[in-house]
This record gives C-alpha cells, structure tokens and sequence, in this order.
C-alpha cells in the first residue's frame, strides 16, 4: 500500500438554495467545470496524468443525473482520457468521494485522482429522487424512519440539553465564519462563479449572518413539532422508551442551510504528484464508516471516529483540529462531548449552520477547510467527521507533511 496525499482543494461559494439564491442560474455541472479549470489553472496541470474524477451528488436527478463527473470533465476540456464516476453516501458523499480516490491512490491502481462533490439545491431539491427510504410505506414502517429533524430533537432531549444550548452554539458558529471570512481563511481555497459572459455571481458564501442576535434565534417556531404530531414522534419513541415526550428545539437557525455549492480535492500518490510537479500538503492517515441506528440517524460520528481512530493508531487527543458537520446543533455538540473534545478546537471556522450543506459536496469542503487552517495555524493532525442518513457516520483523519 502506497500513501494517499492531499495536493489541493478548492471549492466554490456556497450559495443561497432558493431560486433568489445567487448560484440558481448556475447548473451544476456548471459549478463543477469551474472548479476543474481553476483546479488545472492552478496547478498548471497536465491533465491527461488524472485517472479518474469520483464525484459526490446526493440527488442524481435532472442536470445532476447521468454521472455528471464524466460530464464535467468533458465540459471543462479536460483530457478525455480522464474518467468520472458518481456516488452517493447520502450527507457524507463529498467526503466519501475524497476516500475512495484516496484508496485508488494506495491501492497502486492509480496515481492522481480527483475527489470531491456538488449540489444544486435550488435546482434539484432534496428528495427529488425519492427512493424507498422515504417512499416506500412498508420500508417506513420496518426501518423505523423519522426525518432526520426529529432524530436531533430526540437526540438533544436525551442529553439533557435545552433550547438555548443550541442556539448559542448556532450563534457562535456565524461569529467564528463571519470573523474567519473577514480574516480572509476561506481565500485559499475558494473560488468564484462566474456566468458564461463572465460575470460574477458569487464570490463569498451567501447565508453567513454577520449580525445574528439571540433575540432572533429565540423568535424561530421549531422546524419539526408539525412532523412529530403527524406521527413520527410516536416511532421514534417506540424504540426510544426512556423518553416520555420529545422536546422539539431544532428550527431554520440552529439547524444547516438549504444551499449550492461544490468543492473538489486533488489526491495523488507520491510518485504521481512528483510527476505532475506538484507538492503534498497533507497524507490521509485513516478513514472509516459505520452504520448506526437508523431511526435516531445522526449518531454515526463517534463511532466512525473511533474507528478510525483506532485505525490510525491515534487517540481523540492526538488531533489539533477537527471538523464535525453542523447538520444540527446537537450533533458536533454530542460528538464532541462523546469524544471529551473541547469545542475550542471544533469547527473553529463555523460549519453548515453559518455556511449551509450542499450535500454532495460537504464532506469535500470541511476536510478542505481543515486542512487549509492547520496550515493557516502551524497544527498538525485534522479530523473530518459526518452523520449520514440511513444512520451511518464517516471520518476521515489527515495530516500535514
């Protein structure tokens, strides 16, 4: 087995996903193709030396359906001997995407792959390509299914923890995005959209709240009590029976944004990179997933990072930093608090409650974000951690060279 390195990372804004968002009249493929001329144009890459481009989409539907890697790949003009593949994991797919180029990589299979993801949200909502886990009744009923909404309520509800701690978590993440933003931490990375005349669409995340007040969040109604009433309270408390009533303390302000975006990472072995003339910035030291219980959904991220952890030979101690996707408040809350992380050292940047989660690409835009601030704080070791749906989690430990 050879080491997987990570060469570089960009990705695009995140934008609003509403048809009022700026990145709306951007398609998807649209959003990829920028980033693979920005990602060659940087690098001066030769891009008949890529192997293959494996790319996250949670929703593979309309523009974003029919392996839109392939598709991109061709619309940027890139090499046409470089291939494209697309998955999904659901929530985690940007990451996943990462991983896998980087098990090509170590396999010996491959020399330089490209990882990463995208999601037009506006164009294609959440749920566009339905499936059985949420519309077929009798799997409903056997697997237990609740919307993920609920699962962080039931969640929060048995840790003990109130209203107020989430959205004082949500408010500190906008503080820490908008003060990383002001700081310039995202220019390394980020890249922006422009249209096909050239002009500019977007070229900082969109939904990031500069003046968020607690009186504000307080005024939010709870995005999932209307859910719960209609009956998925009541499965969820069948296998939960510890608990008399779930709290619903989850709404729009302390839970991820709806928005587009994309992000991509350029993963090579070392003989690979040298030949392109490019210089690693990190290894991948382990990467793990789990499945968990599929009901409550969101707790896969503790188990997952101990798993690779363990893996890695490593414990929760030995990583400086680590990104823990914001799909709820609740969720880098309980898995920090699982692992004895303190949240000085977590999502120190902000998460998806400040910046949204294009699903597809999300996993690829933290751990790029984590590695660009170990590099910004002089650290050394970064971990990237999802809650997936269908109850799964995914982590990914890095390290800088």
């Amino acid at each position: 087995m050879s080491t997987a390195y990570l060469y570089d990372h960009v990705r695009t804004p995140r934008g609003k996903g509403k048809k009022d968002g700026r990145l709306y009249q951007a398609s998807p493929v649209w959003l990829v193709r920028t980033l693979l001329q920005a990602l060659q144009q940087r690098n001066a890459l030769d891009t008949s030396l890529v192997d293959d481009v494996v790319l996250g989409c949670v929703t593979p539907v309309g523009e974003q359906g029919a392996d839109i890697a392939r598709t991109a790949v061709l619309d940027a003009e890139w090499a046409e001997t470089v291939a494209g593949v697309t998955q999904s994991r659901f929530c985690a797919s940007g990451l996943e995407s990462v991983n896998l180029a980087a098990a090509k990589v170590a396999s010996g299979f491959e020399d330089l792959v490209v990882g990463g993801g995208v999601e037009s949200m506006s164009r294609w909502p959440m749920g566009s390509d339905g499936g059985a886990w949420f519309m077929d009744p009798r799997i409903n009923q056997k697997l237990g299914f609740v919307p993920q909404g609920v699962g962080a309520d039931l969640i929060a509800t048995l840790e003990g923890w109130h209203r107020a701690d989430m959205d004082a978590f949500a408010l500190h993440s906008h503080r820490k995005a908008a003060a990383a933003r002001a700081a310039g931490h995202f220019s390394k990375s980020l890249v922006p959209v422009h249209d096909i005349a050239g002009l500019l669409l977007l070229d900082r995340d969109e939904t990031i709240r500069d003046n968020a007040t607690p009186e504000a969040m307080s005024r939010l109604e709870p995005s999932f009590a209307a859910m719960g009433a209609m009956g998925f309270d009541a499965t969820a408390l069948r296998k939960y029976t510890t608990v008399e009533r779930i709290e619903h303390m989850h709404h729009a302000g302390n839970s991820s944004g709806i928005v587009d975006g994309a992000a991509l990472m350029l993963v090579g072995s070392k003989d690979g990179g040298a030949k392109a003339g490019l210089k690693p910035r990190a290894r991948i030291r382990a990467a793990a997933v789990i499945g968990s219980e599929p009901t409550i959904m969101l707790t896969g991220p503790t188990p997952a990072c101990r798993k690779a952890l363990a893996k890695a030979g490593m414990a929760a101690g030995d990583i400086d930093l680590w990104e823990i996707n914001e799909a709820f408040a609740v969720v880098p809350m309980k898995t920090a608090r699982d692992l004895g992380v303190d949240l000085d050292r977590v999502n120190v940047n902000g998460g998806a409650i400040a910046m949204g989660h294009p699903l597809g690409a999300t996993g690829c835009v933290i751990l790029g974000t984590l590695l660009d601030e170990l590099e910004q704080r002089n650290l050394a070791t970064g971990l990237a951690t999802l809650c997936v749906g269908g109850g799964m989690g995914i982590a990914t430990i890095i390290e800088r060279v």
